[in-house]
Formats: C-alpha cells, structure tokens, sequence
C-alpha cells in the first residue's frame, strides 16, 4: 500500500483546519474518490462502503501492516485490528473493537476482514487446536450471516441482528476459543417484510439449495411465492444457483463447526415447520358448528405437516392453534377458544418464537464448540480477550418503530461509553505526560440515555408499566402517559406538547432529540412487541417433542400450567440489560472504533463523527513519542538530521521547533509532543514535503551506487571463480586424456577401443580436433604396415566407402578384390588364356597401362536383346566384349566420357554406366566365383580412385529406380527379387527394364 500524499486529503479528520461539516464532508469526499476509503480521528477509524471490490486487502497488505504503530501505515482496518492485537499482546489487557454504522455500511464486511487478519497473524506454529478455533472463528460468520441476515432495501445482505464475539487468546497470543452474544434478533421480519425485501436467507436457501428429495421429505416446493413468509420476496431471489452456492456453504461451515447430519437435518425441519405455519389460515364457524371455539384451519393437511416436521402429536398442534389452556384461582385447567384474529396472533407468534429459539440455539452451539477446552490459569496462565462488536448504527427511517428505538437507545448508551472512555483516556495521558489536564466542552447525553432508561418514569419503564395494567392499555394511552411524564424535558416532544409541528401526527409520534439528531417514533406495535407474549400451550408442545434438538430449544416448556411463575421480562427490558451488561463489559476492555458509513447520502450526522472530532480536538490535536516525532520531521531541521547530538530527543525536538518557530504551539510531556492547533503539524508536513524528494533521490543515488559496488564484486568474484574453476576442469581433463591414452601407441590396435572422457564444454572443440588429429594418427599408423601391393585395393576401397557408406547395404568390403577376374583361372577356367591373348592385343593396339577390372555380364540393350558379354575397364577405355567371339570388342568407350554409374542399395549385381554422347550400358555382374559374388562395390571404388588419382568427376547414384537414356529415349530398370530365378535376366517392357534377381 502506497504512502498517502496531499492530493489524497487529510488521513485524519483531526488535521482539518475548520471542524465544520462542510470541511468534513469535502475531506471525505476527495479520499472516497481517490480510492482511501478508510480515514482516522485519532484513534477512530471511519470507513466508506466502497460497493465494490479493492485491491486492499490480502496477504500482501497483511504483511504491511502487522507489528507496525497505527500512524506508521495510511489508515486501514488491517491497522485498527493490528493495535488490538498488540495492546492485547503487548500489555495482556483485553481489548475490543467496536464496529457500528447504518445498514448497507459494511460492518461485516469489515468485521470479516478484522477476523481474516486475526487468523492470518497467528499460529505461527500450525498448532492443531489453535487451527480449529480459527477455522470455527472464520466459518461461524458464514452459518450467522444465513440465518440472521437478510435483503434488505439499503443492503443485500443486512444484519438484522447486533454481534458481539470475543476471542480468548493465550500467553503466546494465539486464539484458544471464544463466545458469541446475539442482540435484538429482528424477528418480525418472519411474518413480514416491507416491499422490497426478503426474509432470512435460511428459508430461501432451503428451498433453492436442498435436494428434491429432501424438499419432498419437508412437504415443500422450490417456488419462495408459494409460502406467506416468504412471498413478499419471491421476485427478489437472485439465481438459483447463487442460492445452490450459498446453501452448500453453509452445510460446509456447520460441518466444519461440528453441528451432526442430526442436527442439520432438525435445522431444515424446523424452517420448512415455520413455512407451512405460516401458511395455515383459520376461519370462523357457524354458531353450532363442532369445532371448539368456532374456529377451523383452512387446510388441515398443514397442521399435519407441521406436527411431522415438529415430532410433536397432530391433536396437540391442533388444540394450541385454536385454543389456549388457562389455569383458574383454584387451580382448574380452563381451555378457551381463540377467535380467528387471537389463532392468527398465537399462530405468527409462534412462528417468531421458534425462528427466536432456533437462531440462540444456533449460537449456543457454535459458543459450545468455541469453548476453550482444558484451560487452567494455574497451568496456562490468564487468557486475554478481543471483543469485536458488529453492532447496528442509528436508524432513521420515514416510520420508526419499538425495533428503532431500541437500536438507538443502544447507540446512546455507546455513544456514552465512547465519550467517557476517549475523556478518561485524554485525562489518564495528561497526568502521566505531567500536562495541566483542561476540562473539555462536549454534549453529555446521559440525559438522553436516563430518559429512556431511568426507572418508574424512563420510556422503557412506563411501557413495561402499561404491558403489565390490567384492562385495555392501547398505545395511544401509552403516548398519553409519556406526554404527561415528560412534557418539560428538553429532548422529547410530540404532537400534543408541540400542535404547530405538522411532521408528527396526534397521537401516534413521539420524538427524541438524541445525540446525533432528531428521530421521530411511531408508538403504533409499541406494546405488543414490547410484550412479545406466547401462550404457554405452544412452550409446553415443543419441549415435548421426540425431536431432541427441538426439545432442546424449550427448557421453559417443562413448567406446569398449574405452577404459579414470574411474568416474564418483557423484549425491551431484556434488551436494557443486555446493554447494560454489554457497556460494563465494554468499559472493562480498551477500546478501538470503527465507524462505518454509505456514501453519498447526507446521514453522517447521525453518526456523530463531528462530535467525535470536537472531543479529539479538545485538548491537544495530536501527540506523538519524541523518538517518532523526530524520526519523521529531523530532516527539516539542521541540528537533527541526519541523527542529533543533544543531549536527549526532547532537547531535539524543542530544537526542531524553535528553528520552525513553532515552540509556542506545543506542550512537552515526560515522553510526548502534544501539539495544539493542526495549522502546526501542517507546516512540519509541508517542509518535509518539500524535502523529502531530495532525500529520495540522495538515498536512491547511494543506494544504486552500493547495489553496483556490490554488483561489480560479485562478478569480480564469479569471473575469479570461474577462471580457477575452468583452469581446474584443463588440467582434470588434460591428465585424464593422458591416463587413458598411455598405451595407444601398442599395435596392432593402436588406441582403437580407447573411451574418450567427457570434455568441459570449454574443452569441446579442442577435444574435437584432438579425436581428428588422432585418427588421422592412428591411420597413418596403420596405412604404414600395409604392404605396397595393397595400397592401390585400400585406396579403392577407402574411395568405395566415401561413396557407398549407409547408401547400399553391401558393397563387398571384407573380402580381397582381384579387379582382373576375367584373367583369373578360378573365375574364367576355360577361357581366361583367350582372354589374355585378347587383353595383349588391346594393350598393344591402344597403349593402355592397367587393368581396372574385368568380369562377366549380362547386358540389355535399346532392343530388348538380353545376352552374356564381357567387361573389361582399363585406365584409357571401357570396353564391351562378346566371350562367345573369342572376347572379340563390341563397344570402346574412351574412359575421359564417362561421367558416372549408378546402382540399387540392395545385394543386387546391377550396373549402369553413363558417357558422355553415348548410350547408357546397362549390365549386371555375374558368372563369378562363388556364385553371385558381390562386386558392384569392387567397381565403384576402383573406378572412383582412378578419377580422383586423374583429378576428374565422377557422379555415382544409388537409387533402387535408376532413369537411363538410349538414343535419347528415357528408360527407367529397378531389381526384382525372384527366389526362383537360377541366374540373372531382365524383363523388358515398354519404357522399363526389370533385373530378375534370384535372390538367395
């Protein structure tokens, strides 16, 4: 996260130069805009519900912020939740957050994000148990969300609810359990919701998210409008498959938790009851009618749906839905019947009180399993704790009713609290740091908070007094009595004290001047939610059911109807005591706010953060340790920076000012600078603003230069190290090569089966001219100790190679070539002495000097005609003989025309030889000793070493199709193998030539 510059406004209110609302408003509004949602007064953090996704949170921004001070970083939840962390740590002093706005604000959403940096900073260790308390931290949101949120007109997904969750941390900081408070469950929103809205998410996403067959089991259907709970909401649903989403969320955060398949399986049994209770409507009878009370349900098949899914008798759902049990004076069991208005009464109360129960059990039990399991302080030491309190913000809307002014009665009494904690904390600091403490100027609404809360005459009070009168209290006489009781306190009015204000209707408003403006009530419901009744009948039934979990949820039905009981608290003064304790609870911890409010919309008033910046503002507008003091303003003064030599950071400090001439604004305490008016802290701002681009580019100039300093040693260092290393992997190699080729000088093999070594890569071409200088060598080596009379067949054979090598499979090169097989007895036993006198004739007519080679062919010519001839090659001339005419010559080709042959890659004995203005003679050897020898390579090699040793061309071509020309006719021979063939022919066909070729 970036360093916040000027253009992004004041990242704390208490810096504004005018505390005015327009100032205050004009800051926010430049850092919503800038992306800076969050912003301090002080210590308070005020957060802007963005309404979108930011890039500000994670493990990166995690990291930034955790060990760091609050001011060290731009304002950020991550910091708030840092410094409870730490204070917690740090001193062993329980601490608490307290997160409150309006609806739509983002509490929990940044409740969520406070638990996400709890968990990430923990647990260093991976410890099994601590784990399971996060994950169960983290995944108890997600089961609290579905059943105490819901849709509303300012929020998809409202807290109708206030939470309270402390964490238990032990001596290494790491969380061991933790307990949840639930406050002020908005549960009319069961039978009702205004336009729209919905109702909790756990009824929709029952029936969107559960299987068909676990919809069939709970008599239910998919569609929300089919059921008067749910109806109003029906077309607010989003995709069905976000509802599928969340639904198996759930089902996996309740499993994670530790609720069994049992338990979940009662959950959705008990929602699917409250929809088909819902549903049941009741008619009255004609008199005589058998019905008791003369009263009917409408459909009766919904009583039995709704008994099943109790596991309670349908006879008993029955009786409580249509009449009530009373006890007499003397005991006597009395059953009255209901009107059709009193069962629908006792029906949705019923409904509200079963979603009620379910919701505390739901808490109950993930409080059961958050427990801290095997803790001893003896052993273990004392636990320290985080409060995190997501609590509703004042509520104002066209019609308040009893659920608002409860929530705004709770937020006086934290307003209260908020006021006397940040007076004692500024009174506590001032005598510590030895500073004359000033008394502050603030409104003080305890006023308020006693005329809601004050006994026998408090708002609270006067409504429990007329829920308890006999005869027919309505609420119109209960506005009555509290215009009676309070018509001279200055923060309440009505109609009837004030006839000129239109804005409130005779007898049905109130209005209340709280702390953070007026709010005007509707006394209309009052009573009835203040007494919040359920007939004993429906208590009894339920604890009775077979259903343990159910059962569980009633303790208070095992009560006789015959035993004579308390009246029960009524819903507003249990909730005064619940903030009562909550406030005693709060004020035992030290506190961090979070202040969370919508944008644009013109309710930050009733938030009272103006107030808050006027109680900051009071004394001193900032304070900070000398040491951090100096740390960031030292550049701004020649006698601190870089690092001062006076004699502490005080003397600094005073120093740094004087040189400002600032010295008149301050107050120095024992260890702080208390600095008056924001004017102050905005000129050190500026003259550090000023410099610190040159710091910047001094520090980034030396810090290059050291990063290149250090750059160039290393590679100083990696060139040395390489130039040793190479100069060892030589002299390694050198010495191996010369271990291994000690012994390449003994014959006969000289070194020929010796393993060259494997070079460095800087070796490898010295290594490969090395392998040619040595077999150059060890040819040469060998070449010596050939007798004279073998060189011209070696030569030959080398050239054959050159040529043939991986082109014919076998060219004859292990066996010892004789060249003139036609003079050889063995080849040519009856006519080798004719051929002699033959072979001195043509040596005397054409002065040849050597025989090349000589053998017997088969030849084919243009016409078809296949016969036996003789070929005889000599250093002059190629010659073609017929054998059966005493060798007489058929054909003399000068040996400077032929320009080249071609064979087959097979064991065939074809030959075609090309000239210059000649026809190609196509012939193949045979008629050899043994039986088709193979010599087309003995011909190849000496034919191809007389055209080098004469420094002429000769082409060679292996290719088993071989295109030939005669008379400039273009011909094409190939081979065909022929087991059967007793000696080689060819077949001619128009254009081609086929060898058969007995192959063997």
């Amino acid at each position: 996260m970036d360093e916040e510059g000027p253009d992004c406004g004041k990242a704390d209110f208490v810096l504004l130069d005018q505390v005015t609302m327009e100032d205050f408003m004009e800051n926010l509004k430049l850092r919503f805009e800038k992306g800076r949602i969050y912003t301090y007064i002080g210590e308070v953090l005020v957060s802007v519900n963005p309404y979108q996704e930011l890039p500000l949170y994670g493990p990166e921004a995690i990291a930034k912020y955790q060990g760091r001070e609050l001011y060290e970083r731009p304002p950020h939840l991550y910091a708030v939740a840092n410094a409870a962390y730490r204070a917690m740590k740090r001193r062993s002093r329980d601490t608490c957050i307290v997160i409150s706005g309006e609806s739509g604000a983002g509490k929990t959403e940044a409740s969520k994000h406070i638990m996400q940096y709890i968990a990430a900073v923990t647990n260093p260790s991976q410890r099994a148990e601590v784990e399971r308390v996060k994950d169960v931290l983290l995944k108890s949101t997600c089961v609290l969300e579905a059943f105490g949120n819901a849709r509303t007109n300012r929020n998809n997904n409202s807290s109708r609810f206030g939470k309270y969750m402390d964490i238990n941390f032990d001596f290494k900081g790491d969380p061991v359990g933790g307990h949840i408070h639930s406050y002020l469950l908005e549960k009319s929103r069961v039978l009702k919701q205004h336009v729209g809205e919905r109702n909790f998410h756990a009824f929709y996403q029952v029936l969107r998210g559960c299987e068909d067959s676990q919809l069939e089991d709970l008599h239910l259907q998919r569609n929300p409008a089919l059921y008067s709970f749910t109806r109003q909401g029906a077309g607010l649903n989003p995709l069905d498959s976000d509802e599928r989403s969340h639904h198996q969320a759930v089902m996996e955060a309740m499993r994670v938790i530790g609720f069994s398949p049992e338990e979940v399986d009662s959950v959705r049994r008990i929602l699917a009851a409250i929809l088909h209770l819902g549903n049941i409507e009741f008619v009255e009878m004609e008199e005589g009618g058998l019905e008791q009370g003369h009263v009917a349900v409408a459909e009766e098949v919904l009583v039995d749906h709704v008994a099943e899914l109790t596991a309670t008798p349908r006879e008993s759902v029955m009786r409580c839905l249509l009449s009530r049990t009373v006890a007499s004076g003397g005991r006597e069991l009395i059953e009255k019947g209901h009107t059709a208005a009193e069962a629908s009464y006792a029906r949705d109360a019923c409904a509200k009180a079963v979603y009620q129960r379910l919701f505390e059990w739901v808490v109950n039990r993930i409080n059961c399993v958050m427990e801290p399991r095997g803790r001893d302080p003896r052993r273990d030491g004392k636990d320290t704790v985080i409060g995190v309190l997501d609590i509703y913000g004042f509520e104002v809307f066209p019609v308040n009713s009893f659920e608002q002014f409860c929530i705004n009665y709770c937020n006086e009494k934290l307003q209260q609290l908020f006021i006397q904690l940040i007076l004692k904390q500024e009174q506590e600091e001032y005598e510590r740091e030895g500073i004359a403490w000033q008394s502050v100027d603030y409104f003080n609404n305890a006023t308020i908070v006693d005329l809601v809360e004050r006994p026998h005459r408090g708002v609270l009070a006067m409504l429990d007094e007329a829920c308890s009168a006999a005869g027919t209290i309505t609420d119109r006489i209960f506005l009555q009595s509290l215009d009676t009781h309070h018509r001279h306190h200055a923060h309440y009015t009505s109609r009837q004290l004030c006839p000129t204000d239109k804005t409130m209707e005779f007898g049905r408003d109130f209005r209340i001047k709280h702390y953070a403006g007026d709010v005007t009530y509707s006394v209309e419901g009052f009573i009835d939610k203040n007494r919040d009744h359920l007939f004993q009948d429906f208590k009894r039934l339920l604890y009775n059911s077979s259903d343990p979990t159910l059962r569980a949820m009633w303790p208070d039905g095992q009560q006789d109807i015959t035993e004579v009981t308390k009246r029960p608290l009524t819903a507003g003064t249990l909730f005064k005591n619940s903030m009562v304790a909550l406030v005693e609870n709060l004020a035992s911890k030290e506190p961090f706010y979070v202040r969370c409010i919508k944008p644009n919309e013109d309710k930050v008033e009733y938030l009272g953060l103006l107030e808050n910046v006027r109680v900051r503002r009071a004394g001193f507008a900032s304070r900070q340790p000398y040491p951090r003091f100096l740390l960031r303003y030292k550049m701004t003064c020649e006698y601190t920076w870089p690092n001062h030599l006076l004699g502490s950071d005080r003397a600094a400090a005073s120093a740094l000012l004087e040189q400002h001439g600032l010295q008149g604004d301050v107050a120095f305490g024992h260890t702080k600078l208390f600095i008056r008016s924001p004017q102050t802290l905005v000129t050190l701002e500026q003259s550090r603003a000023r410099l610190i681009p040159i710091i910047v580019l001094l520090l980034q100039k030396a810090w290059r230069g050291t990063l290149a300093r250090w750059r160039c040693r290393r590679l100083r260092a990696v060139y040395t190290i390489m130039r040793w290393f190479r100069k060892h992997k030589v002299r390694a190699h050198l010495a191996e090569l010369h271990r291994r080729f000690q012994a390449a000088r003994q014959p006969p093999l000289y070194g020929r089966d010796l393993v060259w070594p494997m070079p460095p890569a800087v070796l490898q071409p010295f290594q490969d001219t090395c392998r040619l200088l040595f077999c150059r060598w060890r040819a040469r080596q060998l070449v010596k100790n050939i007798p004279p009379s073998d060189m011209a067949q070696i030569k030959a054979k080398v050239a054959a190679m050159g040529i043939l090598q991986e082109l014919r499979q076998d060219w004859g090169c292990r066996r010892a070539w004789a060249r003139d097989y036609l003079s050889s007895a063995t080849d040519n036993p009856t006519a080798s002495g004719l051929f002699a006198q033959r072979l001195n004739a043509l040596r005397e007519k054409d002065g040849f000097g050597t025989v090349l080679f000589s053998s017997h062919v088969r030849k084919v010519n243009r016409f078809n005609k296949r016969q036996d001839r003789a070929l005889l090659l000599t250093d002059r001339h190629l010659y073609k003989l017929d054998p059966g005419r005493q060798y007489r010559v058929m054909r003399t080709v000068p040996l400077a025309l032929v320009t080249g042959l071609s064979v087959t890659s097979g064991r065939d004995q074809l030959v075609v030889l090309h000239a210059r203005g000649q026809d190609d003679l196509v012939v193949c050897l045979h008629r050899s000793q043994p039986p088709l020898d193979n010599r087309v390579g003995e011909l190849v090699g000496v034919l191809a070493a007389h055209c080098q040793g004469e420094g002429c061309a000769l082409e060679v071509r292996v290719s088993d199709c071989i295109p030939l020309s005669q008379r400039g006719a273009r011909r094409l021979v190939s081979v065909e193998p022929k087991p059967e063939q007793p000696e080689p022919d060819f077949r001619c066909s128009r254009g081609a030539y086929t060898l058969l070729w007995p192959s063997r």
